[in-house]
């Protein structure tokens, strides 16, 4: 023994079944500033910063349509229209059907590309089965959200857009915040000038 524990194994859900209505096109293709694809760069990041990586797609799709090199675990989402807390409950129950070896969940938006490496880190650092982590800038709370493995059982019943606001409220005694001097945790891409960053 050394004394130093194993860090906390943690695998990263990257929601990306939404259909990018007020983008206009489908935007998890469209091209950032520097000229690399939206998704794949959520994912890149997702696969430097966690142990595996699961991602919520859209019905019938596959990885190859999504410009999506090496494909990590695709959940598809259960029909064509579905809100952010279905699609974040379909991944989570794919976690829990596959018996996923993991103490928590990097829950991430396939629209969030310019994430820090270091926040993600300083994340998992902090998660444990029994707590949720927080990212939070300049008093602003972000993602990813890490939720402890106590905590699948009720992502994985959410319906409709709520995403995971109310488990979070529910339990606000069981989360802890990270500060970090990181503005992507709260930018995300909702039409083309978004972008620029």
């Amino acid at each position: 023994m050394n004394g130093l524990s194993e860090p906390t194994r943690i695998i990263a859900l990257v929601l990306a079944a939404g259909h990018s209505r007020r983008f206009g096109t489908d935007k998890r293709q469209a091209r950032l500033a520097d000229g690399r694809p939206l998704l794949s760069t959520t994912l890149a990041l997702a696969t430097r910063c966690f142990a595996e990586v699961w991602i919520v797609v859209r019905q019938g799709e596959r990885p190859a349509e999504l410009s999506i090199g090496h494909a990590p675990h695709v959940v598809q989402a259960p029909s064509d229209a579905i809100g952010l807390g279905t699609s974040l409950a379909s991944g989570v129950s794919a976690l829990l059907e596959a018996q996923a070896d993991a103490a928590a969940v990097a829950v991430m938006l396939g629209d969030m590309p310019w994430i820090q490496p270091a926040t993600c880190q300083a994340l998992a650092r902090a998660a444990s089965a029994s707590r949720i982590v927080r990212p939070r800038h300049t008093g602003q709370t972000g993602h990813p959200v890490l939720f402890g493995r106590q905590f699948w059982p009720e992502l994985a019943h959410l319906r409709g857009d709520r995403g995971a606001r109310d488990v979070l409220k529910t339990h606000a005694d069981a989360c802890d915040f990270i500060d970090v001097d990181d503005p992507g945790i709260l930018l995300d891409i909702d039409v083309p000038a978004d972008l620029n960053g």
